[in-house]
């Protein structure tokens, strides 16, 4: 492993075959099942500090997705690199795990959506969630599509920028912290699993699955997902939010703060994207604090 690696990220990491393919996970230390569904362009390595701060309470499962992290990244005629696998993979593993009851979530990113997909898929297995810059519904209505997605959703330019020059990973380790600007050696342990064209189909793939309207491949499931989350509202929700993220804005924020009014909200004013890294130190605490006070 990278030695920077190594220190940031002093994990054991285990794989689950799907198909002929290896799909890397966390599961660090023992107790109540607390699963971390990452997004896109980052992978497990988001919430390295969270885990660490948090497993020696409780169960901490971190997958990497299907062509992210230290997950394999195969082609297209290995994989569906669809919503729908996402979360028939997450299912899979928990499975796998036996972890089927009192499950926290914490998802930011594709994570909200792949994580709720699931939640919506079994509602009964879901304790408390924990949202972090992220959406679980359609693109509000007063949020225009930013014009950077729309150009790597939808152009030869964006497969050249995102793949050939790995634009996505790179640009968001640059522009996700404000606050706290992420130095050269974080942002390349980032970008370390994005090194060739190859090795960035997820990153892509991702953005060109963005539904953004009906007859788009996962307009359907996320119409489906956003039609169940309401019956969430009875559960402990903390939603910590970066407020100056380019995607996941205030239009989203303000999305969920109207689907859950009982939910206990922390936003910050001058953070972006990446919240556990641009104001980790105040997040993480919150996150350990809000699961310590709704164990029961």
């Amino acid at each position: 492993m990278n030695p920077d690696l190594a220190q940031q990220y002093p994990f054991t990491g285990k794989h689950l075959d799907l198909n002929g393919l290896n799909y890397h996970y966390l599961d660090e230390g023992s107790g109540p099942p607390v699963v971390m569904v990452h997004g896109n362009p980052s992978w497990s390595f988001y919430y390295r500090n969270l885990v660490l701060a948090l497993r020696d309470r409780y169960r901490c499962i971190v997958p990497d997705h299907i062509g992210c992290g230290l997950s394999d990244k195969p082609g297209d005629d290995r994989y569906t690199y669809t919503l729908a696998s996402r979360v028939d993979d997450l299912e899979r593993l928990l499975e796998h795990l036996g972890v089927t009851e009192n499950i926290t979530l914490v998802v930011h990113d594709w994570g909200g959506m792949i994580g709720m997909a699931y939640a919506v898929r079994h509602p009964e297995r879901i304790k408390r969630l924990v949202i972090l810059n992220t959406g679980a519904f359609h693109l509000p209505k007063e949020k225009p599509m930013p014009p950077a997605l729309q150009i790597c959703r939808d152009s030869i330019l964006g497969t050249l920028l995102v793949r050939g020059f790995n634009a996505f990973s790179r640009g968001a380790s640059y522009v996700g912290c404000k606050r706290n600007p992420m130095p050269p050696e974080l942002r390349a342990l980032y970008q370390l699993p994005y090194d060739s064209w190859k090795n960035r189909i997820a990153t892509l793939r991702f953005v060109q699955d963005i539904p953004l309207e009906p007859g788009d491949r996962a307009y359907d499931l996320v119409s489906s997902v956003a039609n169940g989350i309401g019956q969430f509202r009875k559960l402990p929700m903390l939603i910590c939010w970066g407020e100056l993220d380019f995607v996941f804005d205030n239009h989203f924020l303000a999305e969920w703060r109207r689907l859950f009014p009982k939910a206990e909200v922390h936003s910050y004013p001058d953070c972006g994207h990446y919240i556990l890294e641009d104001a980790g130190e105040e997040v993480v605490p919150l996150i350990a604090g809000f699961l310590e006070r709704t164990e029961g």
